[in-house]
């Protein structure tokens, strides 16, 4: 009999217009190829790039909030494991998984960590140096600690995250699993890769809904690209992505040679017919979908020391990393115009895709975890008494806020 995997999701999931998208459709394919029967969950409305759920083979269930239908709905699936996506989702229901289905493994798929990402943001807005204490004590950190310890383990999709919640905040190593996004790296091929000599041009990819990707967009249009410009007079940008703003799609200038182009259906294509990525990222958390989707189609990538944060560990990246704008600006140009270098980059991608990311090696590293939380899930819970008090104490007021927000829904 196959188990039951449950998943209650912070939106539908959508790979074609975000990172977040990708990686959930990943830890989709990744459980039914351990063989779960499959229930996505979900309080958002579908939108017209939301996966199609059923093609795959799995159930997709609406559900409301801060209401008691949901316990009999789980306590009726009786799921084996319950996957929160994000801290804000395991606030919610946790509570409820706890209570009426207690033996399911509580996994949290973090994405990245929320409060780092706005803690950076606040920082770069008041003009001082974002430093790990701003982290620290940003009150989104207490509620994304308490929800890692009140689950059974937390999929952290960088290394640098890991880090800090071990070294700064000494959180248990056996509460943690690092799971970057999962490549198929036997499909990749440098044969298979578009040439230099028939690509051209430069891209910026980047979702409008994500802050530092309008931030990235700003940045590209008003300090690299007329610096680029410069040198290269006839060249070509083109951005590329979902729900962007209208201060974004105003940028659009096709005399100075930048394309303001929308959602692109395909990443891939667009990725693999241009010459270099272009990602100057000033603020953010967890590791960027566009640079890995850049190194899958040979791309080379000009970003920052926040975008290849937790990517590449000690390797050389595959193109250039500055915080500089002249360097940033130079470093693009010299990718777009020289063959030598950019395909040693392009190699250097290669060799980061087959380190770190490797899909099956990465799906076997999540199946030995899972395995062994099913086998001792009473005796892991025993050990973490933080996530006990944090349980009891969430379960005492969540609750009975959830009751009383219901109760009102009702008059």
């Amino acid at each position: 009999m196959s188990k039951k995997l449950l998943v209650i999701g912070y939106v539908w999931p959508e790979p074609t217009t975000t990172a977040a998208g990708c990686r959930m459709q990943q830890l989709l394919e990744t459980f039914l190829i351990f063989g779960h029967e499959i229930t996505f969950a979900s309080t958002a409305s579908k939108t017209e790039y939301s996966l199609d759920l059923e093609k795959m083979g799995i159930t997709g269930i609406s559900v409301q909030l801060n209401h008691s239908s949901f316990d009999d709905f789980v306590k009726e699936l009786s799921p084996d494991i319950v996957l929160f996506d994000r801290f804000m989702v395991e606030e919610q229901f946790g509570w409820r998984v706890a209570e009426f289905a207690p033996n399911a493994i509580r996994i949290l798929n973090t994405e990245d960590l929320h409060a780092l990402r706005k803690a950076r943001e606040e920082a770069k807005k008041t003009g001082k140096p974002f430093e790990i204490d701003d982290w620290k004590n940003h009150p989104t950190t207490l509620r994304e600690v308490a929800s890692i310890y009140r689950c059974d383990i937390s999929l952290m999709i960088s290394t640098f995250e890991m880090e800090i919640l071990q070294q700064e905040l000494h959180i248990p190593s056996n509460l943690l699993l690092h799971l970057p996004f999962m490549v198929d790296v036997s499909a990749i091929s440098e044969a298979k890769y578009i040439p230099f000599e028939a690509r051209n041009g430069f891209v910026g990819i980047g979702n409008g809904k994500h802050a530092p990707n309008v931030d990235a967009i700003k940045v590209l249009k008003h300090e690299i690209w007329p610096r680029i410009q410069k040198q290269l007079p006839n060249a070509e940008i083109h951005i590329y992505g979902a729900y962007l703003p209208q201060q974004v799609n105003e940028m659009h200038y096709p005399k100075s040679g930048f394309y303001v182009k929308g959602w692109a259906e395909n990443v891939d294509t667009v990725l693999k017919n241009a010459k270099v990525l272009l990602a100057p990222i000033q603020f953010g958390a967890g590791i960027k979908g566009k640079l890995l989707d850049a190194m899958r189609t040979g791309t080379p990538s000009v970003t920052t020391t926040i975008g290849v944060e937790g990517m590449h560990g000690e390797q050389p990246w595959n193109g250039t990393i500055t915080d500089n704008w002249d360097d940033f600006a130079q470093a693009a140009v010299e990718l777009h115009q020289n063959q030598e270098p950019w395909e040693k980059a392009q190699q250097k991608g290669v060799e980061l895709l087959q380190t770190f990311y490797d899909k099956t090696l990465l799906q076997n590293q999540l199946l030995e975890r899972v395995n062994q939380l099913s086998e001792s899930l009473e005796t892991h819970r025993q050990c973490n008494f933080i996530g006990k008090l944090l349980q009891h104490q969430t379960m005492a007021s969540t609750k009975y806020m959830a009751k009383w927000i219901e109760e009102k829904n009702r008059g």
